[in-house]
């Protein structure tokens, strides 16, 4: 199987040696995103509600690139530098994932680039060409 590089300027560019995400075969394995503004690079000022917003709105972007979509997302992983945003995060996570929503791991972390509240990876099925 052939391994694609997924690219787009709607979700922040790596700020390290990564890709946004990998396609193969008849999946998308995404980077683990946070709440950047594509537009400008900067870190998303806001509590954990409004950079999870950002986050799932960056990871929507990378998915649709790759030819899927949030409804295609079988695994996520969430990582979150308080566990106490848990419930706050997931009032959010509810609104993009709120009917068949995937496997999901929740864990919390040391902390998270550039200062992050959190950052989510995907595992999703790819179901148009691109």
């Amino acid at each position: 199987m052939k391994k694609t590089i997924v690219h787009t300027d709607d979700a922040p560019a790596a700020v390290g040696p990564y890709s946004q995400a990998v396609k193969i075969g008849k999946l998308v394995y995404t980077a683990g995103q946070i709440p950047l503004d594509p537009a400008t690079g900067q870190m998303m000022e806001g509590d954990i509600q409004a950079q999870t917003d950002r986050v799932l709105q960056n990871l929507q972007a990378v998915l649709k690139e790759a030819g899927s979509s949030l409804k295609n997302v079988v695994k996520t992983t969430v990582f979150l530098q308080d566990m106490g945003d848990f419930k706050a995060m997931n009032e959010v996570y509810g609104r993009y994932f709120d009917k068949k929503p995937p496997a999901r791991s929740a864990v919390q972390v040391a902390a998270l680039p550039l200062g992050a509240q959190v950052e989510i990876e995907a595992v999703a099925l790819i179901k148009k060409k691109k």
